[in-house]
């Protein structure tokens, strides 16, 4: 996913995405270690998807702490 297209998503669609990317991510570990993996860089691909989002979510975080603080 597009780091705009992330941006665009409230908090509760983040975290649902994380959750969804996780357990892909889960699957296809299962499935390398039975021997039965079609596309490796997919892994590298979900993790970078997981940190983004991690990401943007720790920014919204501190830019609330901020806004708070500030009043």
């Amino acid at each position: 996913m597009k780091l705009k297209d992330l941006r665009e998503l409230s908090s509760q669609d983040l975290l649902q995405k994380e959750k969804a990317f996780k357990k892909e991510l889960f699957e296809l570990n299962y499935q390398r270690k039975i021997g039965q993996v079609e596309k490796p860089s997919n892994f590298r691909a979900l993790r970078k998807n997981i940190a983004r989002i991690l990401t943007i979510l720790k920014e919204r975080e501190i830019n609330e702490r901020k806004s708070s603080a500030d009043k």
